[in-house]
């Protein structure tokens, strides 16, 4: 092991301090509730994860009680944290270690990678943290730290970027504390060797950090690919008929699976105000009814990682629902708030309950 690994190592648990940056799964050895909070902080920021673990951890103190409920509750409760898949995919989970192993979550990392939504590095914290198994986290935090202290000039998202982290990230592992040290790098990624502005006079790892003596830590890590962006154009129908609305769930290979949405309309580009006409073709074939377009909204946009879901809402009243009685989901608009919508669709029932 080279040199400048031994001293990364060491210098880093100097610095650590366990108490410096505190969290409520800090410091858990349970399993099930290390795996809670790893697949709640998935794309999430602490600070926006944080109570959603407490209140999962509360309503969910056990696999069995995330495993016994439906998954319509599970979103709901899971509503405003996004990427929907982590809780469906949470669910299945729970519910093949409940009938797998009897609700004792597995405890090699061959079987904890091999759980629903669970990838190497989900896998790595886990095994580190309950087991203290020797499997090093690569997550952003020590692909960039690695990348600097390294120095780093493949693209990381590369196949080659992608093994030279690894190899570091398990060179500089300490095996006799893997835990440790692995929460050690993940809150110096947090807290000082930070995506802008990183601590670098002060940072303990500077005297061998060849970004910092090359003059290149803003332009590490480096990576190859932009992130093409995909514009959606949906169009959401507000059918009321007396006071009663009309809801699907989305339940195909696609964004927001298993989420609840208002009839919807996708159309190939913007539903402008001038061809108004021509949309309401499209209108009249799906409530196949009498209807009356009472109002309609400006355009919102909802950013994801790869998209962009241009909405517009359309509201109307409807003379007979017979035919959409039997195609879609038919609630008293009281209901609404029983269910688990995309964030785009609650925003509008928060910002437009006068239309209800």
């Amino acid at each position: 092991m080279s040199e400048p690994v031994t001293f990364f190592r060491k210098a880093l648990l100097y610095w650590y301090k366990p108490d410096a940056r505190p969290m409520p799964w800090k410091g858990e050895s349970n399993p099930y509730l290390i795996w809670l909070s790893e697949i709640i902080l998935q794309q999430t920021r602490v600070e926006q994860g944080w109570d959603y673990y407490l209140k999962f951890k509360n309503k969910y103190p056990t696999v069995f009680d995330l495993a016994r409920v439906s998954q319509d509750e599970l979103l709901k409760d899971w509503q405003g944290l996004g990427y929907y898949s982590r809780a469906n995919n949470l669910h299945q989970a729970a519910k093949y270690i409940v009938e797998h192993y009897n609700g004792k979550f597995p405890d090699n990392y061959k079987d904890i990678l091999a759980l629903k939504g669970v990838g190497t590095y989900t896998a790595a914290a886990i095994a580190s943290f309950a087991y203290q198994l020797p499997y090093a986290v690569v997550d952003g935090n020590v692909i960039r730290i690695w990348s600097r202290y390294e120095g780093v000039e493949i693209p990381t998202d590369t196949k080659d970027g992608k093994r030279r982290i690894q190899e570091l990230a398990e060179q500089g592992l300490d095996r006799e504390n893997p835990g440790i040290y692995n929460q050690a790098i993940m809150d110096f990624g947090a807290t000082v060797c930070k995506p802008k502005n990183p601590f670098c006079k002060n940072c303990p790892l500077q005297i061998n950090c060849k970004a910092f003596s090359m003059g290149k830590v803003e332009e590490l890590p480096i990576k190859s690919k932009k992130i093409k962006r995909k514009k959606r154009y949906f169009n959401y129908l507000i059918i009321k008929k007396n006071t009663y609305l009309f809801l699907e769930k989305r339940n195909d290979k696609d964004i927001w699976k298993n989420l609840y949405q208002f009839p919807l309309i996708e159309t190939r580009e913007v539903v402008e105000d001038e061809n108004i006409n021509d949309f309401e073709l499209k209108i009249k074939m799906l409530v196949n009814a009498n209807y009356n377009l009472i109002n309609k909204t400006s355009i919102s946009i909802q950013k994801l990682t790869h998209r962009d879901i241009i909405t517009r809402f359309f509201m109307i009243e409807l003379s007979d629902d017979n035919y959409l009685a039997n195609r879609y989901l038919k609630i008293e608009k009281e209901a609404l708030k029983n269910f688990a919508f995309p964030k785009i669709i609650q925003n509008f029932i928060k910002d437009n309950g006068l239309y209800f």
